[in-house]
């Protein structure tokens, strides 16, 4: 699936000037080099289970499957990771490279915020230099976030350039990464950007995937029926499903961001609604104008809005091997609102995209059938946000007194 030049099929790739792919040859190395490092894997794996937390739970959640009335819904609590999200894997496993690699400098983009606090963590951690680059819509709207990573020791830098969100801190990142690489490493959040980020993000993340196929086996003797995602990117989806993409009986979803509707241009569906083309020095499916230039997007979860998604999920499109669906701003609050009620859990508004998918996947099928949905993170983040929705929005505040 993954050639030498960082393709999968034909997305992927290395799309930048030619000093950044100076600085990515020598991440690649290295990153080639240490993922089959005994020593640097039993690093990992020691804060993987002593600082994250894992493994984490595969979950039935038993109220809501049985009030749904179909097929059982487990998730899987990424939520429950220190930090509050599956950031933190990647995070640790990049920030492990990276001292190996001799840097003592770290700089990464965010979203939510979710990848900025783990990322801030390890620096912490390790006792490296943090700068973060988060849009300045995503610095109002994500407040908490931002205190959390300035507490931790991190310089958070607001970008007000193009829209503002996830789009722009990442080409603020980028922009850093070739002036400063002689001491400084780029901690890329998500499953997207020139090779070898995509697969990278992927090797760290395939721990959800591979503890919850584990898990699924040993609590109902066989793999899922289907396992469900939110991709914005498409890090903690591709973290679930590749370690199931050999499985042929499993069904793979990816729940994407409709926003207020694929009818109208608020809305954050690259893989639904968009066309192959470059963003971000590598080839996916993305939200372009006739151009090729990157169009605005929407989502009421910082972490989805993004023109573009991880080249592996764009190949797991054209070769079929997962389906993507969208899912609306008010169906994910629907959801947000429903498993807080019905199970005590409050997801991320991001996850609670899948959530709603699998709501509605569930009740078309039969009882005997089981879902996986990957929790990816914690809705601590998003309650003040959620708060000021209800009470300027009538609608959002119906939803709340239904449940």
């Amino acid at each position: 699936m993954l050639n030498n030049n960082g393709y999968f099929g034909e997305f992927g790739g290395v799309f930048v000037p030619e000093p950044l792919k100076n600085v990515l040859k020598e991440v690649e190395d290295s990153f080639y080099k240490y993922i089959e490092d005994p020593e640097f894997l039993e690093e990992l794996k020691f804060y993987q289970k002593q600082y994250i937390g894992r493994e984490n739970p595969l979950y039935l959640a038993e109220r809501l499957t049985e009030k749904i009335g179909g097929a059982k819904i487990y998730f899987k609590r990424e939520d429950l990771n220190h930090t509050g999200a599956h950031k933190i894997n990647n995070a640790i496993g990049q920030a492990l490279l990276a001292k190996r690699m001799g840097k003592k400098r770290i700089i990464a983009e965010t979203g939510a915020g979710q990848h900025g606090v783990a990322t801030a963590t390890v620096c912490a951690l390790f006792g490296m230099d943090c700068t973060i680059y988060m849009g300045e819509i995503d610095t109002k709207r994500q407040q908490l976030n931002v205190f959390r990573m300035e507490l931790l020791g991190a310089k958070v830098i607001p970008v007000t350039s193009g829209t503002a969100t996830l789009k722009d801190a990442v080409d603020a990142a980028l922009n850093d990464f070739v002036q400063n690489a002689e001491d400084t490493f780029y901690l890329l959040g998500s499953a997207v950007g020139p090779h070898p980020y995509p697969t990278m993000v992927r090797e760290f993340q395939s721990i959800i995937g591979e503890e919850a196929r584990e898990q699924i086996l040993e609590m109902e003797g066989k793999l899922p029926d289907y396992i469900v995602a939110c991709v914005g990117g498409g890090s903690n989806a591709i973290g679930l499903f590749h370690p199931f993409f050999n499985d042929k009986a499993v069904k793979i979803i990816g729940v994407e961001p409709a926003g207020k509707g694929l009818d109208t241009q608020e809305h954050a569906a690259s893989l639904t609604k968009g066309t192959p083309g470059i963003i971000h020095g590598f080839k996916c499916y993305t939200l372009q104008d006739e151009q090729g230039e990157p169009l605005p997007v929407y989502s009421m979860a910082a972490g989805l809005d993004y023109p573009g998604v991880g080249p592996e999920h764009s190949y797991y499109k054209d070769s079929g091997r997962a389906d993507y669906v969208a899912v609306t701003d008010h169906e994910a609050l629907k959801a947000f609102f429903e498993l807080s009620r019905t199970e005590g859990i409050i997801p991320a508004l991001e996850s609670a995209h899948a959530v709603a998918y699998a709501i509605k996947l569930a009740s078309k099928l039969p009882k005997d059938n089981i879902i996986i949905v990957n929790l990816s993170g914690r809705g601590d983040k998003d309650v003040a946000q959620v708060k000021d929705m209800i009470e300027e929005d009538e609608t959002v505040a119906d939803l709340l007194n239904k449940q």
